[in-house]
């Protein structure tokens, strides 16, 4: 008999070349050299019989037929984890509340919800975005959820992260670069002051953004206020002026500004799972262990 399908590990490191956009940086997410990560992609592109990746200096593209078969290779993954998780006795059901920040991989957390899902089906999930400070606030006994995500500024004075104190230090799941951000097609000279795109004054990266340039005596006016991310990255798409955001949340229509721009040099920022509270339940344990993965 003939042995039809494919690799689990091969697999494994297609998505995270994918996801990635490079195969070196694929490599670091599975824990492989990157030798040996050309070696599977090229087992797996013989076994599909025709090419997943275009490749070029910036990196790796999925082809068509790469595409179709990352969505096949997610539910793959997903569903070997959830069989193996289920016959450790780690199958999770319930519900399950999640507190997510918007600036959290915008462009992609739909699909890691999903996936989660589809490893946990019998998991009833309720996701809620809020502001990383409403998060790392509400992270005591009482908290509306079972687990959050916020973001962190890495300040130079602050390694630990803007947000405090150790006890909603948790695990850090991403670290990204924070930047200028501006319409692909503005003009090439911004004039003084800078038109910006803020959020409200409740946004920790929003605070920080006016504190810096009010220190550094950098002109700036408030051009547009947004109500979430998604409000941040279609007013910069139109062209409404500049601002601040993530590296993951910079999507098409946006880019980083240049430096000829002048504007100041912005830290790193980071993402925090919440760690656990006092007394709660397994599945909620199990629950934040699998997202590490996920969000990571």
């Amino acid at each position: 008999m003939n042995w039809r399908g494919f690799d689990l590990g091969q697999l494994r490191s297609f998505v995270a070349v994918a996801e990635a956009g490079s195969v070196s940086a694929g490599s670091e997410q599975v824990f492989l050299s990157q030798s040996s990560v050309s070696e599977q992609l090229k087992k797996l592109e013989e076994r599909a019989g025709q090419p997943l990746f275009v490749r070029s200096k910036q990196g790796v593209t999925a082809t068509q037929a790469g595409g179709r078969l990352l969505d096949h290779a997610r539910r793959i993954l997903a569903m070997s984890e959830a069989a193996f998780e289920d016959l450790q006795g780690h199958s999770l059901d319930g519900e399950l509340r999640i507190a997510i920040t918007d600036y959290y991989r915008p462009h992609d957390i739909a699909r890691i919800l999903k996936t989660f899902s589809e490893q946990y089906p019998r998991l009833k999930l309720h996701v809620t975005v809020l502001p990383s400070a409403t998060i790392d606030e509400s992270a005591g006994d009482d908290a509306a959820f079972d687990i959050g995500l916020s973001l962190r500024l890495m300040t130079p004075g602050n390694r630990r992260g803007a947000a405090g104190s150790a006890r909603v230090q948790g695990v850090v799941v991403r670290r990204e670069k924070l930047l200028w951000a501006i319409a692909a097609d503005a003009a090439p000279h911004v004039g003084k002051p800078f038109p910006l795109v803020l959020l409200p004054a409740t946004c920790q990266l929003q605070r920080f953004v006016v504190k810096r340039l009010d220190e550094l005596k950098v002109p700036f006016l408030i051009a547009h206020s947004a109500s979430g991310v998604a409000g941040l990255q279609l007013a910069l798409k139109a062209g409404l002026g500049i601002g601040c955001l993530n590296e993951s949340s910079i999507g098409a229509g946006v880019v980083a500004c240049a430096a000829s721009l002048g504007l100041p040099a912005l830290p790193t920022v980071e993402f925090h799972l919440l760690p656990g509270r006092a007394g709660e339940s397994e599945r909620v344990s199990n629950a934040r262990a699998a997202l590490v993965r996920l969000f990571s």
